[in-house]
Formats: structure tokens, C-alpha cells, sequence
């Protein structure tokens, strides 16, 4: 495909031209020249001094079925990532030498004129690196292998188990494989897999598995677990805005009734979601649970018994 969209690029080009652009030998670019010809495709050497190969007819037709909306958004999106691999790089570099001449520029500007930055005000800058294992696992699911995993949990328990790498997700920075096993649909912390063995089997995909409908199922699910309290409120509306940014996912915004409008919240822990709320003191009213209230109060009487005098 690279060699293709080279000609269609530069109607003509010789085999050592081809050997720069792609980073491969000359006789490997003849070779793959003539394996293109044999195998039916437009495309036929000129011999002499000015000679190379050419494709057919001119070959004006884009051969990498991307339309100029589609190649902007690519490198928009895949250039300006920090964490883009070096061999994601290596492949957009070459894309952008394939493109057609009216799509080259505008692509290439998408690429380096975007900052994508994932913090949010405040926060510190956190280099992660990518788990040991995270290479072995990608390529198991790639090529549909079946797993050994050698695995730690959260409790710290050490198991081995076969699993049926079904895809991988990233999430804050922190790798997933969502895979099957014997006890259903599971996910596991790349990052806490200790060995991977191919078991020298293919791996199974269930019937209409959907990767990104299943990890929306199984965030919530986790999301769920992690934040067990939930609390009923009514806030005003001007407290909302700053209510959604500081909660994101954890805040559900229900029916409003004039300036006040009716909340769920999610937390860790009774003490820790009260001491998140307390800052917005008549700006909310906290119904439920009867707990929350009573550490809501225990705050209040903190706060007047330091500052009241």
C-alpha cells in the first residue's frame, strides 16, 4: 500500500527512492516493484536512463481511501499526543510523504499545530510508564492467542489463570485487558500481570462483542464499587456549574424547581463526600442518608467553635 500511494503521489518512481521514503533496501523495494506487477495491479517499469516504475492510467485515484477531512482528523488527533509511540510516529511521517499533494500540507499542519494536554488545572505533571507486560498482552490480542496469565490481585492474592483476550483498555493513564474466562467477563491490571505464556490455542470472541460497549459496562460497574455512598440533595443552581467540575461522573443532575435543582452525588466514604460539600453550606441541602447529615453538622459545629468568637 506504501508503494502505491508513492506512485500515485509521483506518477514515477525508481526502486531506490522507494528504499528511502519506506527505510528499506533497495532490492527488497524491486521485489516488492515486481511483486506489485505480478499480481495483477497497474503498475509497470520503464527502462533507460530516465527510467522507474509507473502506475497505469496515472493512478490519480486515492489509494488510501482517506478524504482530506479524514487525513486532518488522523493527525490531528494521533500527532499532537506526548504519549504517540515511536512507531506511530515513524508510520504518520510516512503516511504524510503518501499522501496526495492537496491533502499534504493541510495534514501535516493538523499535526503540529494542536497541544493536546490531559491535566486538569491543578494537577501535577505524572510520567507513567507503560506496564512490562503491556507488549506481550497487546500481541496476544492481535493475533487472537489464548492466555496463561500469572496474576496479582488488589488483595494481594497470587493466581494462574487461562483467559480469552477479548481487547485492552487505558484509563487515567492505567492499562485494562478485558478478557473471558471461566467465571465470565473479567478485567485485569496489566500492570499487576507478573507472566504471559501463550497457551498455543486461538482465543475465543464471544458472539457480538463489542469492546467499547463492554468497557462502558464494566466502568460503571467499577465506578459503582469505588464510590459506594450515594446521597440525595438539592442544590442551587448557581452552585452547579462549580459542583459538575469538581464531581464529573460522581454528580447526576435530575429535575429542577425554580433556582434549585435536584442531585445525585456518589463517594468513597460518609466523612470524605462531607468534607467535599460542606464548602457550598446554604447553597445545598443534603437529604439523604441521615449519616452524611450528622457529619455535615459535626462540621458546622467544628467550623463555629474555631471561628465563632
Amino acid at each position: 500500500m506504501s508503494v502505491l500511494l508513492l506512485l500515485q503521489q509521483r506518477q514515477q518512481v525508481t526502486a531506490a527512492e522507494v528504499a528511502a521514503e519506506l527505510e528499506i533496501s533497495p532490492r527488497t523495494a524491486r521485489r516488492d516493484l515486481e511483486a506489485l506487477g505480478m499480481a495483477g495491479l497497474p503498475v509497470y517499469s520503464l527502462s533507460g536512463r530516465h527510467g522507474g516504475w509507473r502506475l497505469a492510467g496515472g493512478g490519480r485515484t486515492d489509494l488510501s481511501g482517506l478524504s482530506q477531512a479524514e487525513a486532518q482528523a488522523l493527525f490531528m488527533v494521533a500527532g499532537p499526543q506526548s504519549s504517540t509511540t515511536p512507531e506511530v510516529k515513524a508510520a504518520l511521517r510516512k503516511l504524510v510523504r503518501a499522501l496526495p499533494e492537496p491533502f499534504r500540507v493541510a495534514a501535516e499542519r493538523a499535526g503540529t499545530t494542536t497541544v493536546i494536554d490531559q491535566r486538569r488545572w491543578g494537577q501535577r505533571s505524572v510520567t507513567r510508564r507503560d506496564p512490562t507486560l503491556l507488549d506481550d498482552v497487546r500481541e496476544a490480542v492481535v493475533q487472537g492467542w489464548q492466555l496463561e496469565l500469572d496474576y496479582t490481585a488488589r488483595t494481594g492474592e497470587s493466581t494462574t489463570r487461562t483467559v480469552e483476550p477479548l481487547g485492552l483498555a487505558a484509563k487515567a493513564g492505567t492499562w485494562y485487558l478485558v478478557a473471558d474466562t471461566a467465571a465470565g467477563l473479567r478485567t485485569f491490571r496489566v500492570d499487576r500481570i507478573g507472566g504471559v505464556r501463550p497457551t498455543g490455542r486461538p482465543s475465543t470472541v464471544p458472539p457480538g462483542f463489542d469492546l467499547t460497549q463492554a468497557w462502558s459496562l464494566i466502568a460503571d460497574r467499577v465506578e459503582d464499587l469505588r464510590t459506594p455512598v450515594v446521597a440525595t440533595a438539592r442544590v442551587h443552581r448557581d452552585a452547579l456549574r462549580m459542583l459538575a467540575f469538581q464531581l464529573g461522573e460522581r454528580l447526576r443532575v435530575g429535575a429542577a424547581d425554580g433556582e434549585w435543582v435536584d442531585i445525585e452525588v456518589r463517594g468513597h466514604h460518609v466523612r470524605e463526600l462531607a468534607n467535599e460539600l460542606c464548602g457550598y453550606g446554604a447553597s445545598m441541602d443534603v437529604l439523604e442518608p441521615a449519616e452524611l447529615r450528622i457529619e455535615l453538622r459535626r462540621l458546622g459545629e467544628a467550623l463555629v467553635n474555631r471561628y465563632g468568637s
